[in-house]
């Protein structure tokens, strides 16, 4: 990899705290003392993703929203989140001892189609004069997460000393040095994808689940049934009283106009014979020369 190509880069699929305290996702060994913290949860299995008492809702339909000002509150991102969507459900995190917010949030729409549209759009908008950052879920959609509070997570400044990479702000960088294949093997860190590199100007794809139901909903391709919940009475099957009833009507129906049926027909016949006559007779005339 040259130095021409510096706008190369790839992201995460799977969390591993040495590969995301890397800026190329192939250093071996810890940077700071944070990523030992995050090495000793993942290894020792402490922390569980689904765990949380305080996470609900679908997380295939919620993105997470972070550096937030301090004056923001949740009606406050209620009002700005719901340009993308129809919020479900919203969560700032605020401090258990003084209640202030801790500068992120969780925002759950009703679809996948408007997370989606959330995270497209409203990454780097303003709100109160501060550039905000959305993504997906990654608590549990991304295997091996490990939280920022235990020394994992993604982002972060240089003034924190807890810079992580791999997310979509601060993507791993195209590697300009030899790539270690058997260290990272041995440690179970994914390896950069060679040939596969994502230029930085583009927006990487949250996770899919593999039916969305909320997309189908959503879709305007669905069966519509009426507001009682029964299908249109054109698309409804039929019960089978229904249909001997139905048939009932369809043999009562031929028989009283069968009279008429035949009488035409007898009709049409005698005249079509009537006309055979005459043609033969004239044609005999003919011959004949009369």
């Amino acid at each position: 990899m040259n130095a021409s190509n510096i706008n190369a880069v790839f992201y995460a699929d799977t969390y591993h705290p040495i590969q995301a305290g890397s800026i190329d996702g192939t250093d071996t060994l810890p940077h700071d003392r944070a990523i030992y913290r995050a090495l000793l949860c993942s290894n020792a299995g402490l922390y569980d993703p689904f765990g949380d008492p305080k996470v609900i809702g679908d997380p295939y339909c919620t993105v997470f929203v972070g550096r937030l000002s301090r004056q923001t509150d949740e009606e406050i991102l209620r009002k700005v989140m719901s340009k993308y969507g129809r919020v479900k459900n919203l969560r700032l995190v605020r401090d258990i001892v003084t209640g202030a917010s801790r500068g992120y949030a969780f925002v759950e729409y009703e679809t996948e189609r408007e997370m989606r549209r959330a995270y497209e759009d409203a990454h780097h908008s303003i709100i109160n004069d501060s550039e905000v950052i959305v993504d997906y879920y990654r608590q549990q959609l991304m295997p091996g997460w490990i939280p920022r509070r235990l020394g994992g997570g993604l982002g972060g400044r240089k003034e924190s000393g807890q810079l992580r990479f791999g997310g979509r702000e601060r993507p791993f960088r195209a590697p300009l040095r030899p790539i270690p294949y058997d260290d990272l093997k041995r440690l179970g860190i994914p390896p950069p994808p060679e040939g596969r590199y994502m230029s930085r100007f583009e927006v990487p794809s949250p996770p899919r689940r593999r039916s969305s139901h909320g997309d189908k909903e959503d879709s305007p391709y669905v069966k519509r049934r009426s507001k009682d919940g029964e299908e249109p009475s054109h698309k409804r099957q039929r019960s089978p009283a229904d249909r001997d009833d139905s048939s009932h009507k369809h043999r009562r129906f031929y028989r009283e106009h069968s009279y008429d049926k035949d009488d035409s027909s007898h009709r049409h016949h005698r005249h079509h014979s009537e006309h055979s006559y005459q043609h033969k007779k004239r044609s005999a005339s003919r011959d004949y020369g009369s």
